[in-house]
C-alpha cells in the first residue's frame, strides 16, 4: 500500500474518525485525531460504573461489507463473542416476537383484533395512500392501518418526540424496507427466514462496543497517529476555498494547527458555526433548522441474575416513558462483575432541556425504578444502585425539511475542497457503525488520491443488512457503496 505525504486533523474520535485515522495509519500518513470528550468511541463507547460496563444504546456488530468486517477482525481479533440475537416488543404486558409471529400476535390479540388487523391490512393494501410523504402513510401501507396504531405509532413518537405525520416516509423506508404484514404470514405459514432485516446472530466485544474502539486508539497511535481527547474545536479557517488552519482548545489554552485536510465527524450544524470567515447566511439557517434527538440511559443494577433473555425489549406500553430496555449480561457476561446481579439499561428517549433531560439523577433512578416494576417482567426485581448517562445529538431527526437543509449544507461544504464530512452527525444520517465506518474509510482514501463520492454511500436505497457494495477504487476511479442501517 503506498503512502501518502499530508497532514491530516480529523475530528472525532468515533466509529467514523478512528476508521479514518488507521485507514490513513496504514498508509503511512500520522493523522491528528481530536475528541472532546475524555473518551473514544462516541455514541458506540462503553462507560464503566463500579466495575459495571453500559453500552450506550446497544451496537450489534453485524455487517455484510466484507472489508468491514475484516477489519473489525484485525483490530480485535479473539475479542469477538458470537451472540444469539433475541429482542421483543413489550406490549400491554405481554411480550411480541420481533419481528411479528402471525401465531403468538394471534394468541396475544385474540382472534377478534386479529381478524381486524387482517381486514384493515387488505383494505390499505387495496386503497393506498399516495403520495406516501410520511411515516404514517409509509407504515399503513404495508400493514394496515390497526397494526401501525398497535405496534408502530406509540413507539415511534416516543422515540422522536414528534407526530408520525412529521417523519418523513424515507425514514421508514430506510430502517424497515422488507418487511410488511404479508411476509410476516407467508414466513409463519410456509417457514424460512423471508425477513431480510433481522439477523440470527452477530458479534460482540467480549467488553463492549468501547473495546473496539480503544483497541482502534491504540493501533492509530502505535503507527504513529496522534489521539487527543478533551480537546475541543473553536475555529476552522478557511482560505480560497481550502481549510487552513484548526484552532483547538484544550484546558482553556487555544492552539492554531495548519492543515492539508480536515475530516470531520462533528455534528455538520457545528461544523458550520465553526468556520471563519462565517458561511453565507443561507448555510447558516439550515444548520439552524436541522433537529436531533437526545437520549439517556438510567442503568439499573438488580439483585436478579436473570430476569428476561432478550438482549434488548422495545417497550411499547403506552403511560412509560422508557422506551427500551438493555440487559446486558445478555450481550456478554463480562460486562456484569457481579454474577448474582443484572444491570438494566432503561433507555429514554428526550430533548435537550425537556422535562425528562432536566431531571435530576436520584429522580431518574427512583423514575426508571418504578417504571420497571410497573412492567412485571419479573418477579421481586430489587434495585440495589444505579447511574445515569446523557447522550446528546444521538439521532438526527428526519422531519419535513431534513433533506432540503441538508441538501443546502452539502452544497456549500463542496465549495470547500479539503473538507470532508463523515459518520452519523457529520452527515446527518441515521446510520450504523459499518455506514460510518465505510464514510471514514473512504474519505481517508480520498486524502491519498482517490476520488470517492461519500454522500454515494447511501442510507436510502439499500437495507443495512443486504445491501451491495462494489469492489475499492484508487485515484481517478468511482465507487458507488450501497448501505443502510438496521431498525432502532
Amino acid at each position: 500500500m503506498e503512502g501518502c505525504k499530508n497532514s491530516v486533523v480529523i475530528i472525532g474520535a468515533g466509529p467514523a474518525g478512528l476508521t479514518a485515522a488507521y485507514e490513513l495509519v496504514k498508509r503511512g500518513e500520522q493523522p491528528l485525531v481530536l475528541e472532546q470528550s475524555d473518551t473514544v468511541g462516541g455514541i458506540s463507547r462503553t462507560d464503566i460504573y463500579k466495575g459495571y460496563r453500559i453500552d450506550i444504546g446497544g451496537h450489534r456488530f453485524y455487517t455484510k461489507s466484507q472489508e468491514v468486517q475484516d477489519l473489525w477482525l484485525e483490530v480485535l481479533g479473539d475479542n469477538f463473542l458470537s451472540v444469539r440475537r433475541m429482542s421483543r416488543i413489550f406490549y400491554r404486558g405481554k411480550f411480541y416476537d420481533y419481528p411479528l409471529n402471525l401465531f403468538g400476535t394471534l394468541k396475544n390479540l385474540g382472534v377478534y383484533e386479529s381478524i381486524r388487523i387482517v381486514l384493515s391490512y387488505l383494505k390499505w393494501k387495496t386503497w393506498p395512500q399516495f403520495p406516501e410523504e410520511n411515516f404514517e402513510e409509509w407504515v399503513t401501507n404495508r400493514f394496515g392501518r390497526r397494526l401501525y396504531l398497535h405496534f408502530f405509532k406509540t413507539y415511534t413518537e416516543k422515540v422522536w418526540g414528534i407526530p408520525c405525520k412529521e417523519i418523513r416516509a424515507d425514514w421508514a423506508a430506510q430502517r424497515i424496507q422488507g418487511m410488511s404484514l404479508k411476509r410476516a404470514v407467508m414466513n409463519a405459514l410456509f417457514g424460512g427466514d423471508k425477513i431480510k432485516s433481522l439477523i440470527k446472530n452477530f458479534q460482540y466485544p467480549m467488553y463492549g462496543p468501547g473495546q473496539m474502539w480503544e483497541t482502534f486508539q491504540s493501533a492509530v497511535e502505535r503507527r504513529g497517529g496522534t489521539v487527543t481527547l478533551n480537546t475541543g474545536v473553536s475555529k476552522i479557517g478557511v482560505e480560497n476555498g481550502k481549510v487552513d488552519s484548526i484552532t483547538t482548545v484544550k484546558g482553556g489554552v487555544e492552539q492554531k494547527i495548519s492543515t492539508d485536510h480536515l475530516i470531520s465527524s462533528m455534528p455538520i450544524t457545528e461544523l458550520i458555526k465553526k468556520i471563519d470567515p462565517p458561511a453565507p447566511d443561507y448555510a447558516l439557517t439550515a444548520a439552524e433548522n436541522l433537529k436531533y434527538r437526545d437520549f439517556l440511559i438510567v442503568c439499573l443494577i438488580v439483585d436478579n441474575a436473570n430476569i428476561f433473555p432478550d438482549n434488548w425489549i422495545y417497550i411499547h406500553t403506552p403511560g412509560v416513558n422508557v422506551g427500551r430496555i438493555q440487559n446486558f449480561r445478555n450481550w456478554s457476561e463480562a460486562l456484569v462483575p457481579d454474577a448474582s446481579k443484572s444491570s438494566l439499561g432503561m433507555e429514554y428517549f428526550c430533548s435537550e432541556g425537556d422535562e425528562i433531560w432536566e431531571m435530576a439523577d436520584e429522580d431518574l433512578i427512583k423514575l426508571a425504578s418504578k417504571e420497571l416494576n410497573s412492567l412485571r417482567l419479573g418477579s421481586g426485581l430489587k434495585v440495589v444502585d444505579g447511574t445515569v448517562i446523557r447522550q446528546k445529538k444521538a439521532y438526527p431527526v428526519y422531519d419535513g425539511t431534513y433533506k432540503e437543509n441538508v441538501d443546502i449544507l452539502r452544497k456549500y461544504l463542496s465549495t470547500i475542497y479539503n473538507l470532508q464530512t463523515i459518520g452519523r452527525n457529520g452527515m446527518h444520517r441515521y446510520n450504523n457503525q459499518d455506514h460510518s465506518m465505510l464514510t471514514g474509510m473512504l474519505a481517508a482514501r480520498n486524502v491519498c488520491g482517490a476520488d470517492y463520492d461519500l454522500w454515494d454511500v447511501n442510507v436510502e436505497r439499500s437495507y443495512y443488512e443486504e445491501f451491495v457494495t462494489k469492489q475499492p477504487v484508487e485515484a481517478g476511479q468511482n465507487a458507488t457503496p450501497l448501505i443502510s442501517p438496521a431498525i432502532v
